[in-house]
């Protein structure tokens, strides 16, 4: 028995170890889902790999009175600075268009939809928002939302409401204050909470936040090996949009603070990029349309090797020419509102929203 037993030592000493590749994500239902999704592609991408999840929750709770999505981004980028994960998921919109040195976007992965999806309380079912009565109140955690749609709907008043989307929706239907309130169509969808989507909301009605509905896998810039692996995600269309929507947003200036929207189509070898500003009350806003010719390049062409970051984003694997034009029409698109005056509403904007 004994000599059996050695020979089952030597063979489990020979067997190669799996390589253990470590994903961090934030302790919460959509997070993880979204987490789960990336690695069982990665998974069958890579069976010789084995992956490992780790989740993180907030040490502190600041997080309302910080903003909720900077703290857990820093979380989980101290996470990757301390080595203990090797690669994290995020919803794409959440990443700022400035990373912090030692971290890229490796992969942008295919968007689902980027819409606003409008869920209304049981008593309103069927309703639309031109259609609530007036004075119902809209809960929304987004200025972008809400400027855009004070605008559209004056009838209606706006509301904040904080918390993830399990949270979101509890409030929503056990208390009495909210007709309804606005998400993102793709955190619905991946909960599988399509049945509570009462509208969508097009552009025409409110553009979608920069990177919405896509999720980015932010890794260590120098780690040559992951941004491989990661590489094989990028959708190139996806990629190109999201380039484009966050070069625009980078180069107004814009952020959380401030109602910043875009709207993007690639259509017959254009790369179309709509995008708008709006002052908080939406009485004031600025947007434009502008496009540029653009060849989506078929996955993993070879791009170079040593191509810096696009707006936070290394795509070694796409070819470098689309990449550079998406770029510039959000630069050029930017530069033409901010020549219209948008820094103006911006300005009044921030400085209003950092006063409350």
């Amino acid at each position: 028995m004994s000599g059996n037993g050695n020979a089952a030592a030597t063979e489990e000493e020979d067997t190669p170890k799996m390589r253990v590749i470590r994903v961090g994500t934030r302790k919460s239902q959509l997070a993880r889902i979204q987490t789960d999704s990336v690695v069982a592609t990665l998974k069958a991408l890579y069976p010789g790999l084995q992956f490992e999840i780790s989740e993180f929750t907030l040490k502190f709770f600041l997080a309302w009175q910080i903003g909720e999505k900077s703290l857990f981004t820093k979380e989980l980028e101290h996470a990757l600075e301390r080595n203990e994960v090797d690669l994290v998921v995020h919803s794409l919109k959440d990443l700022p268009t400035v990373l912090p040195p030692g971290f890229t976007i490796g992969a942008v992965c295919k968007r689902e939809s980027p819409y606003d999806a409008v869920v209304f309380h049981p008593k309103f079912v069927g309703k639309t928002l031109e259609t609530l009565p007036e004075k119902s109140v809209v809960g929304t955690s987004s200025l972008r939302r809400a400027a855009q749609l004070q605008r559209k709907f004056p009838h209606l008043e706006f509301k904040s409401i904080r918390g993830n989307l399990n949270t979101r929706l509890q409030k929503l239907d056990e208390l009495q204050e909210f007709s309804a309130i606005i998400l993102a169509a793709a955190g619905l969808q991946r909960m599988g909470w399509q049945n509570r989507v009462g509208q969508i909301l097009h552009p025409e009605e409110c553009m979608y936040a920069v990177g919405q509905g896509a999720l980015g896998v932010e890794v260590r810039a120098k780690d040559q090996d992951i941004l491989d692996l990661v590489g094989v995600l990028h959708d190139p269309e996806t990629l190109l949009r999201c380039i484009a929507e966050r070069s625009f947003l980078r180069h107004l200036e814009g952020g959380c603070s401030v109602p910043v929207a875009v709207h993007t189509t690639i259509k017959d070898g254009q790369l179309y990029l709509t995008g708008g500003v709006w002052s908080l009350n939406g009485a004031e806003t600025m947007q434009d349309t502008m496009q540029t010719t653009i060849h989506v390049p078929v996955q993993h062409e070879d791009g170079p090797e040593d191509d810096p970051q696009l707006v936070g984003i290394t795509a070694r694997n796409i070819p470098r020419q689309p990449q550079l034009a998406a770029e510039n029409l959000g630069i050029s698109l930017a530069t033409l509102l901010l020549n219209k005056g948008a820094k103006n509403i911006l300005d009044v904007a921030r400085q209003l929203n950092e006063a409350h």
